[in-house]
C-alpha cells in the first residue's frame, strides 16, 4: 500500500459500519439491500472528507498564531 490514511477515509470501514447496521435493521423489520449499502457507504466517505475540510477551515481561522516557515 501506498501511504496510510484515517480509519474514517476507508470505504472498507464505513461498509462494514453499515454492513453492521443494515443487518441490525433487518432484525428490527427493515429491508436495506446491497446497492443502498453501497450508496451510503460512499455518502458517509464524502460527508465525513467535507466536514474533516470545514473543520481544517475552522481551525486555521480560529487559530491564534500565524503560520510561519
Amino acid at each position: 500500500m501506498d501511504g496510510m490514511k484515517a480509519w474514517y477515509q476507508s470505504k472498507t470501514v464505513w461498509g462494514a459500519l453499515i454492513a453492521v447496521g443494515a443487518s441490525l435493521l433487518q432484525i428490527m423489520g427493515a429491508e436495506v439491500d446491497a446497492g443502498t449499502q453501497a450508496e451510503l457507504a460512499d455518502l458517509a466517505v464524502t460527508t465525513v472528507g467535507a466536514v474533516g475540510g470545514l473543520v481544517a477551515i475552522y481551525g486555521r481561522i480560529a487559530a491564534r498564531s500565524e503560520i510561519g516557515g
